[in-house]
Order: C-alpha cells, then sequence, then structure tokens
C-alpha cells in the first residue's frame, strides 16, 4: 500500500479501521467550481507505452519527475515500463491524499508544507475536499514526505514478515492494485486490492495470525472481515458471502474467515474475492501492493 506517502494516503474513515475500498469517480467527486482551475484529479490522462519509450522519455513528455509516475504507476517494476502498458499520468509532480475525518485540506496543506491558496486552485476550489491532490512545491518528493516523518510502528512493520494466500490455491488476478480503468464504466480509480477470481462459496483463509476487528457489512465492501496483525499490518477480505469469524477472535493463518461472495459494489463481473493489505500510519491504514505480500 513504501515510504510513508507512496502513491496515495488512503485514510481512514471509521478511525479504528479504517473503512475505504477504492476512490469513487475522481471526475464527479472534484467537479470544478466556476470561475475556478479544472481540479488536478479530473486532468489525467492515459498514456500507452510505445516501442522505444522510456521512463525518462514519458516523464519529460509530460514534464514531470519519473518519481511521479512510478508512484502513480504502482505496477511498475525496476524503473522500467513494458511496451502496450496504459500508465496514470498526472498534470503535475505530486500525490493524492484523502482528507481524514474531523481534518481539513487547509490542515493537509499546512503537514505537507503547501500554501493553502496554491492546494485550493489546484484541487478547483472545493470548500471540503475529501480527496486532494497535493503538488510537490520544489518537484521533489522528499519535501513532501518530509512534512510528516514514518511513525515508528511503520519501521516495525517493515522488520515483520506476513505471506500467505487468502484462498485454498492460487488464482488469476482480475484487477490489480493501483489505479486501473473500471471494466465496468471504462473510469479511471484507484482500486486500493487486488481482486482474486474465485467461485462463490470458496473458503476465504487468513494470510497470517491476528485479531479480527471488524466482520459485517461496510459499504462497498459488501461484508467484511478486518484482521489486524503484529507490527501494524492489516489484511481485508470483502465482497464476501458469509462470514465465519466474530470481532474479538484470536485467528491463525490458514483459519476459515468467511466464503467468496458477491456483496457490495464488486469492480468485476466474474465472482472474485476483493483482498488487501494495509499500514497503520498517523492518518490512518495506507494500502499497500498485496503482491508483496501473496505467497503459497
Amino acid at each position: 500500500m513504501t515510504f510513508p506517502y507512496r502513491l496515495l494516503l488512503l485514510c481512514s474513515l471509521v478511525s479504528a479501521v479504517g473503512l475505504i475500498p477504492t476512490f469513487p469517480n475522481l471526475k464527479n467527486a472534484n467537479a470544478a467550481v466556476p470561475g475556478c482551475p479544472t481540479p488536478a484529479l479530473s486532468r489525467f490522462q492515459r498514456h500507452k507505452v510505445a516501442r522505444g519509450e522510456t521512463l525518462e522519455s514519458i516523464a519529460q513528455r509530460y514534464n514531470l519527475i519519473p518519481a511521479t509516475i512510478i508512484n502513480m504507476n504502482p505496477g511498475l517494476r525496476n524503473d522500467t515500463v513494458p511496451v502496450g502498458s496504459e500508465l496514470q499520468i498526472p498534470p503535475y509532480n505530486g500525490i493524492v491524499v484523502e482528507v481524514p475525518r474531523g481534518q481539513t485540506w487547509r490542515q493537509v496543506a499546512a503537514q505537507f508544507k503547501v500554501r493553502a491558496d496554491t492546494l485550493f486552485e489546484v484541487n478547483g476550489c472545493q470548500q471540503d475536499p475529501r480527496i486532494v491532490f497535493v503538488p510537490w512545491v520544489d518537484g521533489s518528493p522528499n519535501r513532501a514526505i518530509s512534512a510528516s516523518p514514518a511513525p515508528a510502528n511503520q519501521e516495525a512493520s517493515s522488520r515483520v514478515s506476513i505471506s500467505g494466500y487468502p484462498l485454498p490455491q492460487a488464482t488469476t488476478v482480475a484487477l490489480p492494485y493501483g489505479w486501473q480503468i473500471n471494466p465496468i464504466n471504462g473510469e479511471v480509480f484507484f482500486h486500493s486490492g487486488v481482486d482474486l477470481l474465485a467461485a462463490v462459496g470458496t473458503s476465504v483463509e487468513a494470510i497470517a495470525s491476528g485479531t479480527v476487528v471488524f466482520a459485517n457489512n461496510q459499504g462497498s465492501y459488501g461484508k467484511l472481515v478486518i484482521v489486524n496483525h503484529s507490527g501494524g499490518l492489516q489484511s481485508r477480505y470483502a465482497q464476501l458471502d458469509s462470514i465465519k469469524v466474530t470481532v474479538g477472535q484470536q485467528i491463525n493463518k490458514g483459519d476459515v474467515l468467511g466464503t467468496v461472495g458477491t456483496t457490495g459494489q464488486p469492480t468485476s463481473k466474474q465472482p472474485h474475492l476483493h483482498f488487501e493489505m494495509r499500514a497503520s500510519s498517523d492518518l490512518g491504514w495506507v494500502a499497500k501492493d498485496p503482491k508483496d505480500y501473496l505467497k503459497q
């Protein structure tokens, strides 16, 4: 879901567990106010990588630094850009942040040491946006990130080794982690987990030992189980058909948490498990790339 603000911060709307599976339609959520610039989140472009292009050449084409493109496209590895792949290109260097409940975008501006008026205009002069684009004021990710140091538990989480698989056997990834194109409506959105294809009724298993902190229906997640692990890590199992555990229950790796279903608002028409990994931070539970934890 990484340095403190890699790609974006998915912050808590429910302070205990931070229940946010994906961003809503960015264009609808960030409509421009009359007389103000179009919000940055409505100006993302798609770039299809052509033969001969490099990360550096693409960044130069859009007047960005390579780190910005990497942060917005977490599927990139070793600074390589596969020919034919589609990249999400923001209008400026920066990061995407979700404003936690109880905070304002002005507090976000102060935390990231960005002028409040700049942040206001970049985000379409909205009075109370829940999602904001924070530009890197000097073109460097270190400037924005250094405004909020990594919490102590983040260092602990990097030392904890958690790996497992939430289904009885490995399966196909229907939709990966990161900025994606919704297969149903074709719109760009951020997918905070992975969708693993599986038949309805397939057992869903804990990837590691921990404590169940949520086991109920939750909005677009549908039937959801959340397990907190040691080292400030958390796993989420969503859109279930049934739930087999209760809040407060101690579970071990491989224990059955529920079964695959189609509840909530799935982003794929095929039955699947929506699985997430998150790490605790000062602003809530930050989504991490589940691929680093999915091992049988």
